[in-house]
C-alpha cells in the first residue's frame, strides 16, 4: 500500500503540472501581445498628436513591430546572409562566454557564501567589501580585466575568456548573500538535534543547510543568468570581440540612422538569449527544489 501511494504521488503531479504549464505560457504570450498593442499604441497616437515628449514619435525612434521582426528575415548586407543567423551566431558566441560566466561566478559566490557562514568574524571582515565591489562601475573595471586575464589566459580562451570573467563578476554577487541569507534559515531545532547525535559541521551543513538555502539559491541564479548574460555583452566591448552580441549592436548602431529596426531587432536576440538563461535556471528550480518534499518523503 505505502509503495502504491508513492507511486500514485509520483504520476499525480506530473499530470497536474500540465495545466499549469499551459496557463503559464498562455499568460506570458498575452503580456507580449499587450506590450506589442501598447507599443503600437503610442506610436499611433504619438504621431497624430506630435509628442514629443519623452522624445519625438517616430519611425526611427519607434519602428513597428512587424518592422523589427520582419527585418530577422532580410539580409543583414546586400547578396548577404540573412539577419537572423546573424545573430543567431553572435548569441550562440556570446551564450559561450556568458554560460562559462554564469558557472564560475555561480560557483564563487557558493563557496563563499559556505565560508562565510561558518564564521561571524568572516563575515564581519568580508561582506562589506564584497558589497563594495557592486558598487564600481562595471564599464570601468572590464577593460582592467581584459588587461589582467587575457595575457594569462591560454590561445583557445584568448578574448573571450577575459569576457566570461566580467560576466562572473556580475554572477557571484547575488548568489554570495542569497546562499548566505540561506544557509543561515536552517531551522535552529534541527541543527540542535543534529548537534545532539554528534553530527560534524560537515554534516550538519551538507545535510541541513545547503538544502535549506536551495531556494534562496535559485532566486539568486535566476537573478544572476540574464545579468551573466549583460556582463558578456558589456565585456566583449574593450575585449574587442566583433564575433558576439557587443560586436552586432556596435555595427548596427552605425547605420541606425537609415535602419533602426535592425537595432532593434539584435536587442530582441539579445533579450531573447537572456529569457533564455532565466528560463534553463527555472526549469532546473522545479526539478530540484520543487520535488524535494516528495523525494524525502
Amino acid at each position: 500500500m505505502a509503495s502504491a501511494a508513492a507511486v500514485q504521488r509520483g504520476v499525480e503531479p506530473r499530470s497536474e503540472q500540465i495545466g499549469p504549464a499551459l496557463r503559464s505560457a498562455g499568460l506570458s504570450v498575452l503580456v507580449l501581445a499587450v506590450l506589442c498593442a501598447v507599443w503600437e499604441g503610442y506610436k499611433w497616437i504619438g504621431e497624430r498628436a506630435e509628442i514629443r515628449w519623452p522624445f519625438p514619435v517616430n519611425e526611427r525612434t519607434m519602428p513597428h513591430v512587424y518592422d523589427m521582426v520582419g527585418q530577422l528575415f532580410e539580409p543583414s548586407r546586400r547578396n548577404g546572409p540573412l539577419l537572423i543567423d546573424v545573430l543567431l551566431d553572435a548569441a550562440a558566441f556570446t551564450a559561450r562566454e556568458a554560460a562559462v560566466g554564469f558557472v564560475l561566478g555561480a560557483s564563487v559566490g557558493f563557496l563563499i557564501a559556505v565560508a562565510l557562514s561558518q564564521s561571524r568574524l568572516l563575515q564581519r571582515g568580508f561582506l562589506p567589501y564584497i558589497v563594495a565591489s557592486q558598487t564600481v562601475p562595471i564599464l570601468a573595471i572590464a577593460p582592467m580585466v581584459v588587461v589582467w586575464v587575457n595575457p594569462k589566459l591560454p590561445e583557445s580562451l584568448a578574448g573571450w575568456g577575459a569576457v566570461a570573467v566580467i560576466s562572473a563578476y556580475l554572477t557571484f554577487f547575488p548568489v554570495t548573500i542569497n546562499t548566505l541569507r540561506g544557509l543561515q534559515s536552517a531551522d535552529p531545532r534541527a541543527v540542535e538535534l543534529m548537534r545532539s547525535y554528534a553530527a560534524s559541521r560537515w554534516e550538519i551543513l551538507r545535510k541541513l543547510r545547503v538544502p535549506a538555502s536551495f531556494p534562496f539559491l535559485f532566486s539568486a541564479l535566476k537573478i544572476s543568468a540574464p545579468a551573466a548574460v549583460v556582463g558578456a555583452i558589456i565585456g566583449e566591448l574593450p575585449s574587442s570581440i566583433q564575433d558576439g552580441l557587443a560586436g552586432a549592436i556596435l555595427n548596427f548602431n552605425q547605420y541606425y540612422v537609415s535602419s533602426p529596426p535592425s537595432l532593434w531587432a539584435t536587442n530582441i536576440v539579445a533579450a531573447a538569449l537572456g529569457i533564455a538563461f532565466f528560463g534553463v535556471v527555472a526549469i532546473a528550480e522545479r526539478l530540484l527544489v520543487r520535488r524535494a518534499p516528495e523525494n524525502v518523503a
